[in-house]
């Protein structure tokens, strides 16, 4: 994954099959969005859960034998089991998982599951990690930038932040995405500018965020 030569603008792609998450891998790509519809049934549970209001804050390290290793995810939201869809909620995070290490050959996997009732990183930042897959399964989505719309220098610095965000520049609840971030070899300075959303009051998001660990 070392780039040859670093272009002068990195480029976000997106596309309606899960074949767009490759694009991630290019040098120039530093955002890739996989526009997909979530199930029915998987709708329902994102949606049953949050309407319940009870707090959901879980982390793994999931270890696989090979990119092909089934995880452990017996564990996840075990809380939430009794809700119609929630098998078919595990089998897609499991899906999602499996097709994140056999992109990156990762051994490797934080996890990441949150209910969120406001703005994890309300601020225009980037991640100092290689590659970090973003997914709201309820909820408003996460927010990105193109380059130049933000001076880096100004990060975090909510006057240097743009007024608006336009409606294509935001994930929609089902996305998938891969954010890359500063520590991906060669993309130092070019990582994918992005902000958590506030929800609206009385309204939250489930949040599911996968890392590269090894």
């Amino acid at each position: 994954m070392l780039a040859l030569k670093q272009p002068c603008q990195p480029l976000q792609v997106q596309g309606d099959t899960p074949a767009a998450l490759g694009d991630a891998l290019r040098d120039e790509v530093n955002l890739a969005i996989w526009r997909r519809q979530l199930p029915l049934h998987i709708q329902g549970f994102a949606n049953s859960l949050l309407a319940l209001g009870e707090p959901l804050a879980e982390s793994l390290t999931l270890e696989l034998a090979d990119a092909d290793g089934e995880p452990d995810l017996s564990g996840l939201a075990r809380g939430f089991a009794d809700l119609e869809g929630h098998a078919g909620f595990i089998a897609d995070v499991g899906w999602l998982v499996r097709a994140f290490a056999c992109l990156l050959e990762a051994r490797r996997i934080g996890l990441r599951l949150r209910r969120l009732d406001k703005a994890m990183c309300p601020r225009f930042h980037v991640d100092h990690v290689p590659l970090r897959l973003i997914t709201t399964y309820a909820g408003i989505g996460s927010q990105w930038l193109r380059e130049g719309e933000m001076s880096r220098a100004r990060l975090g610095d909510p006057k240097a932040e743009p007024s608006s965000i336009v409606d294509n520049q935001q994930l929609a609840a089902g996305h998938v995405a891969l954010f890359k971030g500063e520590k991906w070899l060669g993309n130092e300075g070019r990582g994918i500018i992005h902000r958590s959303p506030q929800p609206a009051p009385g309204e939250s998001r489930l949040l599911l965020t996968l890392d590269w660990l090894a």
